[in-house]
């Protein structure tokens, strides 16, 4: 597996550019998916679903939609992911590390091509000092290469519950896409 950095300038980019097209990004991953006969998979904590909702608004997503599945608590992300407790217990649920072991579990899972992973805080609470609300990270398998993004949305001025959560959904697709592209 070859690991992809992205740094917080350019998840504020990819963020920027597609903010406003969200529904575009999702589309045009649906039919490269489709195009290439591949499968995308989606493992969602504080998302709550809202990526699986996303692709299946688009028309053809039966075709490319593998599954998707929201383990929200620590013993689903072991028991259906195979996160390690010793991650969860070292680095918490809301970690790089959690948002790896999750995307990975995800592709083991489901065999799908493209496998996104979000774990965070979406608030209104639950956030602390070294982890604000609005803290998320995504874990991105595309083929062969793994990207996790530390998605900080309260830099995006995206702090309540539905701003963190669609946030995170931009930024994760977006990195999503330009992986697919770079393939």
């Amino acid at each position: 597996m070859r690991i992809i950095g992205i740094s917080s300038e350019e998840i504020v980019q990819i963020y920027k550019e597609n903010e406003n097209t969200l529904d575009k990004t999702i589309e045009s991953i649906v039919k490269l998916l489709d195009k290439r006969e591949q499968k995308i998979s989606t493992a969602e904590s504080c998302t709550g679903g809202l990526l699986s909702e996303l692709i299946t608004n688009v028309p053809g997503a039966s075709r490319v939609f593998e599954m998707g599945i929201c383990t929200y608590s620590n013993s689903a992300k072991m028991r259906l992911l195979g996160v390690p407790a010793e991650i969860l217990s070292v680095f918490g649920a809301v970690s790089a590390e959690t948002a790896r072991e999750m995307a990975m579990g995800l592709k083991s899972l489901s065999g799908a091509d493209l496998c996104i992973s979000i774990t965070g805080t979406a608030g209104p609470g639950g956030g602390t000092e070294e982890c604000p609300v609005g803290t998320v990270y995504a874990g991105i398998v595309c083929g062969e290469k793994l990207c996790t993004a530390h998605l900080e949305t309260y830099k995006m001025c995206r702090t309540s519950r539905g701003e963190v959560r669609r946030a995170a959904a931009v930024c994760a697709f977006g990195i999503a896409l330009r992986m697919l592209v770079e393939e």
